[in-house]
């Protein structure tokens, strides 16, 4: 069965069950929690966990404006006043898009910008730690809502949880170079929804001075920009990126203006003139603008890194126009000039499964030009005899005198794992932890029936925990539920995972006295990491062999792994 064919039948046992608790009734206190927060009131619900302890649900909370007509692409504005109560019972419209995972166009709805808050205090005094939420799905799709990221997991704890929507690809990452439309649309969105939070969740029992913002693969990436931003400066106090980091080539826009130009041509408009084309692209329906990115690609594009463009980008400065981005990710690293908070960074221990089947298909494109496994950012510096020279070294290292492959599949794990994930992570860590004492690494190892997105891979067989595999023991999904209610045994690892992030959002440490293990910080010496699996571990320096092959490299191409290095950045 296909990944679509079983989210819609569990999306159909889902929806069966609503009904017949609508028409019966529920069991929980039929009590409709209403509460006033800055922009009104919310009428909520009261929903039940797995061990049958209550909390309150709030859906749809609009956190900006509806970003539509004239608002299309430009920065988020402050949210309209409530008239009456809203019912806040039910998710909001996700925003348009490819859905990646469903391989379908989800039409959506351009006034997409809801948040969902889940807790299990209404008493303003609670002061209960708060953790906000940011989904991957590589700036092109997903959702805050709960059909895949429930809360229930960690609400076994005491916490409040935010999910929320943001703007994605071409409807939150265009970047025209201009006042109207300098980019990161979505990013501005992400931070309207983190100053929402702070101005009103005391409101849901939650601390405004205590806030932990994390998230997964594109939502981890942007974490860090988020850290990077001084305008986030008081919206957070500590971080967790898993997955993710916006050093790596697919968090990064490059060329946003002549591909913003190519959106229109594809689309019917050839233009030149950005006054002209922003008018066109106003007026096309937001289904149409969900896709583009694979419209687009240059041709170096087709094959080097994950096909995601429509990213964030560094602004240009312009007057009176709030930037998100104004300085290279790297630049801003080396410099230290990321706010200095307590953060967990770190992977899963295959992430690379989740591209093998693109891969094996092109098994022999790659077999003859092994040099587009560099990154962007190394083989723009190499000369075309040194781009091949790279890239025979990266084959010869993986593969040895074999050819790329299935027959090869755990060294085609490692690659791609290495080129868009893991190194990166250890690149970051290793920078960031020069100059912050406060961080925590991890790598993911564990595999059981909670692997999902290996499972459907078509390489279940395969080693190891893939990308996105651990948002399944975080966040209740429909997908695994089954297994989770049925196991005892899923229950318990996952409660001790969500622990571990939850004792972080509360002490800054995810293993405080008294834990059955103590999770030591990363230092760029000794690289002290956990292995989260079933009975976690801690170690020193994970792939230390593949590391140090592509520290090498990126030294060779003149690129900085220390800080305040003098580099041409």
């Amino acid at each position: 069965m296909s990944f679509k064919s079983i989210i819609n039948s569990k999306l159909s046992k889902r929806l069966l069950n609503s009904q017949i608790v609508k028409f019966f009734g529920t069991t929980a206190n039929s009590t409709e929690p209403v509460l006033t927060v800055k922009q009104g009131k919310l009428k909520g619900a009261v929903e039940k966990i797995y061990n049958g302890d209550q909390y309150f649900s709030f859906k749809g909370i609009p956190y900006a404006t509806p970003p539509i007509g004239k608002l299309r692409f430009s920065a988020p504005q402050a949210p309209q006043s409530c008239q009456g109560t809203l019912d806040a019972t039910e998710h909001g419209p996700v925003c348009p898009q490819y859905d990646i995972n469903m391989r379908q166009y989800t039409e959506g709805d351009e006034n997409c910008l809801f948040l969902n808050v889940y807790t299990k205090s209404l008493q303003s005094n609670s002061k209960l730690p708060v953790m906000v939420y940011i989904h991957g799905g590589g700036y092109v799709s997903g959702s805050g809502d709960s059909n895949f990221l429930g809360p229930q997991y960690f609400l076994q704890h005491d916490i409040v949880l935010i999910t929320f929507n943001y703007r994605l690809e071409v409807l939150g990452f265009l970047c025209l170079d201009t006042p109207e439309v300098p980019g990161n649309a979505g990013l501005k969105d992400q931070l309207a929804a983190l100053r929402w939070v702070k101005d009103n969740i005391r409101h849901f029992g939650g601390d405004p001075d205590n806030i932990t913002l994390f998230g997964e693969s594109a939502g981890g990436s942007s974490v860090l920009y988020h850290l990077q931003n001084p305008r986030t400066e008081g919206l957070f106090h500590k971080a967790i990126a898993q997955s993710g980091v916006h050093l790596s080539d697919w968090a990064q826009g490059t060329d946003g203006r002549s591909r913003a130009f190519k959106v229109g041509k594809t689309l019917g408009k050839d233009t030149n003139d950005t006054s002209e084309l922003l008018e066109f692209l106003r007026g096309v329906p937001a289904i149409k603008l969900t896709k583009m990115t694979t419209n687009v690609l240059m041709n170096d594009e087709k094959h080097r890194g994950l096909p995601l463009h429509f990213v964030p980008v560094v602004e240009k400065k312009f007057e009176n126009v709030e930037p998100f981005i104004t300085e290279n990710p790297l630049s801003s690293v080396v410099h230290g000039k990321l706010r200095n908070l307590p953060l967990i960074v770190g992977y899963n221990s295959s992430e690379g499964i989740v591209v093998l089947g693109d891969q094996i298909k092109k098994k022999e494109f790659y077999n003859k030009n092994p040099h587009y496994y560099l990154p962007r950012e190394v083989a723009r510096r190499l000369s075309e005899e040194k781009l091949k020279e790279f890239g025979d070294k990266v084959k010869k290292f993986y593969f040895g005198n074999e050819d790329i492959g299935p027959e090869n599949l755990q060294s085609l794990v490692n690659v791609n794992s290495d080129v868009l994930f893991v190194y990166n992570i250890h690149r970051f860590l290793n920078l960031y932890s020069q100059l912050n004492k406060d961080v925590f690494m991890y790598v993911f190892d564990t595999v059981t029936e909670l692997n999902i997105v290996k499972q459907m891979s078509g390489f279940p067989h395969a080693k190891g925990m893939c990308h996105a595999d651990d948002l399944f023991y975080f966040f209740h999904s429909i997908m695994t539920s089954d297994y989770y209610e049925e196991q005892e045994r899923l229950r318990d690892i996952v409660f001790k995972v969500t622990k571990l992030w939850v004792d972080f959002a509360k002490n800054s440490n995810p293993t405080p006295e008294g834990s059955s293990v103590t999770w030591p910080r990363y230092t760029p010496v000794k690289r002290d990491f956990l292995v989260i699996n079933e009975t976690f571990r801690t170690d020193q320096f994970p792939h230390k062999d593949r590391v140090d092959f592509w520290d090498k490299l990126y030294e060779e191409a003149g690129l900085p792994n220390k800080i305040n290095v003098k580099s041409n950045l």
